[in-house]
């Protein structure tokens, strides 16, 4: 089975990206029924702005939980939404309903101490690995092998170049000994084709409107949901 997760909103500008705790319950939903194995989400305070505060999160938690009981969640820990590694710390240090996981960037200041403050409350680590210099950092980090797994994440929006990158990534990771499971994804329309390399190499991926707003022949999506079900298609070969 090829793991598939579903990134349903982050700062991408799209009428169906889901923003209060309701709509991402909502949407979580249509994306598992969709056959997405976990969903990864951002939450918003009341004035529609990317948070990392405890309360705006313990809402879209128990939403997607009562909604999609069992689901694994994960949260961003993104430094794009606080940049101060110190505020950021105190401030997730201050949730009081826990994730099943979070990303935490591995190129960003002071993630270490984060990643560790979350295993110590059992929070899964999915450690995002953003370019090549990321996956140099995260095989000689100190918490390289207490993750959860591995996210291959290439920025660059053309696909040769994101594809180049992942694969040099995915080498590191590999050669550095570290076995963690490993979920590949772009951005834009990269994100597909990083995608299928992955599936070929039995490796999970990742889609929704947090990464791509487009489907493989360049048709803008309708939803979350139909990206999932189009990534679907690919994982069973109906779609080259």
């Amino acid at each position: 089975m090829v793991f598939l997760q579903a990134a349903l909103n982050g700062d991408r500008q799209h009428p169906a990206v889901p923003k209060t705790a309701e709509e991402i319950a909502e949407d979580a939903k249509a994306a598992i029924d969709a056959g997405a194995h976990s969903v990864h989400v951002h939450a918003f305070d009341d004035y529609g702005k990317e948070t990392l505060y405890s309360i705006p999160y313990a809402r879209v938690l128990k939403a997607i939980r009562q909604l999609c009981p069992g689901v694994p969640i994960s949260l961003t820990t993104s430094a794009t939404i606080e940049p101060d590694p110190i505020k950021r710390l105190t401030i997730i240090q201050g949730w009081t309903e826990f994730p099943d996981l979070v990303t935490i960037n591995q190129g960003e200041e002071g993630i270490i101490e984060l990643g560790e403050w979350l295993i110590s409350r059992g929070v899964e680590i999915e450690a995002g690995l953003l370019t090549v210099e990321d996956a140099w950092k995260f095989v000689s980090s100190p918490i390289c092998n207490k993750c959860r797994r591995v996210l291959i994440e290439p920025l660059d929006i053309d696909p040769k170049l994101a594809l180049l990158h992942a694969a040099e990534m995915e080498k590191i990771i590999v050669n550095s000994g570290i076995v963690l499971d490993q979920v590949h994804h772009g951005y834009d329309i990269a994100c597909w084709t990083v995608n299928k390399r992955a599936i070929d190499r039995g490796h999970g991926i990742r889609t929704g409107l947090e990464d791509i707003a487009v489907l493989p022949n360049g048709i803008p999506a309708k939803s979350n949901a139909q990206l999932v079900l189009t990534a679907m298609s690919i994982i069973n070969g109906e779609i080259s």
